[in-house]
């Protein structure tokens, strides 16, 4: 489960804001540790007892066709404009760093070994996963040792604990995970609403609702996948130390005059770049195993988007429109899908503004614009029997176009009323916005409040006989479970304390 989260976007993706913002960003980590455990307690018993397996299962069996037909192409569009490119750009931007390659270069080289793999079938990727994640987090052990111990050698210091203890002392404002809506980066993580708000949208539509992920949470049986997920939850308590610390070690190193020039692109600062920046600075054979590594799983992560692409096309899309097609023609239609994803990701990818915004944030405002719809229409189709189909149409559809309209006010009304509850704060242009996170919130509600009138309206109080069959008793849990899980409770709980 792990091994499918880690990659590109972890490492390089989130040292980028460590550097910019600091231990803040780790709130994605964190908030996911206390995410995976309400999937396992409430979100894993209703798929395993209603043996659902894949999500457009669950949408056609729940809903209907028309609503896992909008859905598919809602994930076609996700994957390739906001994950391929993303990811893409944040690999580039590794192997560029490493191997000193024109970043267009490096985008094409490693589209073009996504292709190779994904054509020449997955088998090799699921063989590697857990290898790749080994030399992974060995390699960003290693780039955080190297970091604090170089923080500690500027001040004239030697160890890791003192250069970690420098770090916090010359980057005190960095060691905050809730921002005041003064902060420059309030836009990006919202205070409170980081705790209570659409963070767990954005958790809970990642680890609950994606088949990409809940396939790999399904164990042999309930007991097992829990215990899967509570072990995945202590994994992401950790998280931070490998993919937030050394962000915020290269922001300390940079400001006492280090990486003047490795930091920059195009003439500007690129936060991005303070992971890869580091990792160059590993011993020769531990450098190329964690290039190694790094690339594998960029590699396999485009791979593996790029393979959920073609199957969503070719069954959810293409075998609808032709319910004839022989399965040679399906597979021709696949990797004809793959090729025109992998190529309109690489195409659009330096014109995303990805640079501007870093990947990781890219990444989840993005996904942000349906992913309040898509969380709203599974939760009430999960826990409440009547929601219907129209229902889930509209929130899929209104859900994303409610995105768009919150995204682009700003430019038609003036927002700056909200700012003193906290909904709105200026952006570098001095415009108000309201924080992306905020606005799944906001998109979140509408929908839920939606889906319930239309519901209430077309069944009149009576149950859909589609509804999931569910009672209290499945979501009783182990005592071994119940006391793991307290413990994460307490140790975030206590990190929030410490760092608040």
């Amino acid at each position: 489960l792990i091994a499918s989260n880690i990659s590109a976007e972890q490492f390089i993706g989130m040292s980028g804001p460590g550097f910019k913002m600091g231990l803040a960003i780790a709130s994605y980590e964190w908030m996911a540790a206390a995410t995976l455990l309400v999937v396992a307690i409430f979100f894993l018993p209703i798929y395993l007892k209603n043996k659902i397996f894949t999500m457009p299962q669950f949408l056609e069996r729940r809903y209907n066709s028309t609503v896992s037909l909008v859905m598919a192409v809602f994930w076609l569009l996700l994957y390739v404009v906001v994950n391929l490119t993303s990811i893409l750009y944040l690999g580039a931007i590794a192997v560029r760093e490493i191997s000193g390659l024109n970043i267009f270069f490096c985008m094409g080289l490693l589209g073009l070994f996504a292709i190779f793999i994904t054509l020449g079938g997955m088998k090799v990727i699921g063989y590697t996963d857990v290898i790749q994640v080994f030399f992974l987090v060995l390699g960003g052990l290693a780039t955080t040792y190297i970091a604090f111990n170089l923080v500690a050698e500027q001040f004239g210091q030697s160890g890791t604990i003192a250069g970690f203890n420098l770090t916090m002392e010359k980057a005190n404002d960095h060691f905050h995970m809730i921002f005041d809506k003064t902060d420059k980066n309030y836009l990006d993580l919202p205070g409170l609403t980081v705790l209570v708000g659409g963070m767990w949208i954005v958790n809970l539509n990642y680890w609950g609702c994606n088949q990409y992920i809940t396939q790999r949470a399904l164990g042999a049986d309930l007991n097992t996948a829990r215990n899967g997920l509570l072990f995945a939850a202590f994994i992401k308590l950790l998280m931070p130390v490998i993919v937030c610390l050394p962000g915020i070690a290269a922001y300390v190193l940079h400001q006492q005059g280090n990486f003047q020039a490795e930091m920059l692109q195009d003439g500007e600062l690129n936060p991005d770049r303070a992971y890869p920046v580091l990792l160059n600075l590993l011993p020769l054979g531990l450098k190329g195993l964690s290039f190694a590594a790094l690339t594998a799983a960029i590699v396999a992560s485009l791979a593996g988007k790029a393979n959920s692409i073609s199957t969503i096309f070719t069954l959810d899309i293409y075998k609808k429109i032709n319910p004839e097609a022989s399965e040679k023609n399906l597979v021709r239609i696949g990797r004809i899908t793959v090729l025109v994803a992998i190529a309109v990701a690489m195409i659009i990818a330096p014109f995303m503004g990805i640079d501007k915004k870093g990947g990781f944030q890219y990444i989840q405002e993005y996904t942000g614009f349906v992913s309040p719809g898509i969380f709203a229409m599974f939760i009430l189709g999960f826990f409440w029997k009547k929601t219907t189909a129209n229902a889930a149409l509209f929130a899929t559809i209104g859900g994303f176009l409610l995105s768009v309209l919150f995204k682009f006010l700003p430019n038609w009304v003036d927002l700056s009323f909200l700012y003193s509850i906290g909904f709105s704060a200026p952006n570098s242009d001095g415009i108000y916005e309201i924080p992306f996170i905020d606005r799944m919130g906001f998109v979140f509600l509408i929908c839920v409040i939606g889906m319930y009138i239309i519901s209430i309206l077309e069944l009149k109080g009576k149950a859909n006989p589609k509804g999931l069959e569910i009672d209290r008793s499945m979501f009783k849990t182990s005592q071994g479970f119940t006391v793991g899980a307290l413990l994460v409770v307490g140790i975030l709980t206590a990190l929030y304390s410490i760092f608040w």
